[in-house]
């Protein structure tokens, strides 16, 4: 076996001369990019297994629209500004679950849609959320005032309890219990859709009309139930509002759905 002849000092200086000192660097960085990190240390990571790449911000806002029916500029101010930020990827992840994103900039307002097609098999994640009669009787009068108020060149609606209260007890009868069941009944639809952003309570009892109301009931829509209620009424109080599972069939306010609005159910 012949023996590797020892390496001289002048040799060595030759083969580090033919380096460039800059390996060493590119090396030391290469090495410290693909060096593991272990998962309670990575920071892009929010909990164990996390294949997420939102920021949290985000993710929260993505969750807010898939919980509420409305995500309204005026109540969650960091959270529209954020959707506005990163609306493009927001939309993108629920065009993913085959819902559609609508963002209306005048009103203030981002709601969800379920995407429906006949050409393509789409699961359903959302479902039409009705409302109540008692609800939907609200509703009315609510878009009633508001359409008026607007027309006359009103820049806001407001309304108090007293007046949805005598406007919607018209519709009931005797089969609805007393007068006190009914008026309960009419603040708990009151209350729902102060939850939903419909009416901003400014002072005990006194609400203003938000223009969401326009979304939620539409022109046609109101119409439509304006027109069932009159001729209901009209061929008499008990019949005008046996409104049971036994008429479900009819278009009758038990059966009214927002329009172009649902929720996760």
């Amino acid at each position: 076996m012949t023996d590797l002849a020892p390496t001289t000092e002048f040799d060595r200086r030759e083969f580090e001369d033919e380096l460039d000192p800059r390996d060493d660097v590119d090396a030391t960085a290469d090495a410290a990019f693909i060096a593991p990190v272990a998962m309670e240390n990575d920071a892009d990571e929010l909990f164990a297994g996390d294949r997420g790449v939102l920021d949290p911000e985000v993710r929260r806002v993505l969750v807010r629209l898939l919980q509420r029916r409305f995500l309204l500029a005026d109540r969650s101010r960091a959270e529209w500004a954020v959707l506005l930020e990163n609306q493009q990827m927001i939309e993108s992840r629920l065009h993913d679950l085959f819902v559609r994103l609508v963002v209306d900039h005048d009103r203030g307002v981002a709601y969800k849609e379920q995407l429906r097609s006949d050409e393509l098999e789409i699961p359903i994640l959302l479902r039409d959320e009705a409302y109540s009669r008692a609800e939907t009787l609200v509703l009315v009068h609510l878009r009633t005032v508001y359409q008026r108020e607007t027309t006359a060149g009103e820049g806001s609606a407001r309304v108090d309890i007293e007046e949805i209260e005598q406007t919607a007890l018209t519709y009931f009868t005797a089969a609805d219990g007393d007068t006190a069941r009914r008026q309960k009944t009419i603040r708990g639809a009151v209350n729902r859709l102060r939850q939903d952003g419909i009416l901003d309570e400014e002072s005990e009892g006194r609400y203003r009309i938000s223009p969401l109301v326009e979304i939620v009931l539409s022109s046609p829509r109101l119409n439509e139930l304006k027109d069932w209620l009159e001729v209901r009424t009209r061929a008499g109080a008990a019949e005008a509002l046996d409104l049971d599972a036994e008429e479900s069939d009819e278009a009758a306010p038990d059966d009214f759905e927002a329009d172009d609005t649902e929720a996760v159910r």
